[in-house]
């Protein structure tokens, strides 16, 4: 099989945000880290001099109704400074509605203890997984 770039997965928060990678064959997701929103470019900047980046999924959070979030409005001036320090690599937004609903149920079934579960660090990794996740299974369909 061709080996490929990982594809990235970013869950972008006010203060931190979670992030997922996928394996070179891009068929699991796996979560990374978190890091601090203000330390978020540098990281990423590291991260794609070192690993190949074939593209980068953001998380979109929409209301019910299909309106952007308030975090969105954060999301979309960060994407395009992405944009344009990382010229070469597509960005592209995923809806993330549920993902963090998921990502404590994921830990609960999981078995975590109530304080893991309160690692909110843990959640936004998590939630950035799940996006990932999510984004290689439409692939294969």
């Amino acid at each position: 099989m061709p080996v490929m770039g990982r594809i990235l997965a970013i869950d972008y928060g006010k203060k931190r945000t979670g992030i997922a990678v996928s394996d070179t064959l891009q068929l699991i997701a796996n979560g990374l880290t978190t890091v601090p929103t203000g330390e978020l470019m540098s990281f990423l900047t590291d991260y794609v001099s070192r690993e190949p980046v074939e593209r980068i999924i953001v998380g979109l959070p929409k209301q019910m109704n299909n309106e952007a979030s308030e975090n969105a409005k954060r999301i979309e001036p960060f994407v395009g400074t992405l944009r344009k320090a990382m010229p070469n690599i597509p960005v592209e937004y995923v809806d993330e509605r549920f993902t963090s609903v998921l990502a404590h149920r994921a830990m609960l079934e999981g078995g975590l203890k109530k304080k893991a579960r309160q690692n909110k660090a843990l959640v936004d990794e998590i939630s950035a997984t799940i996006i990932l996740q999510d984004y290689l299974e439409s692939k294969r369909l």
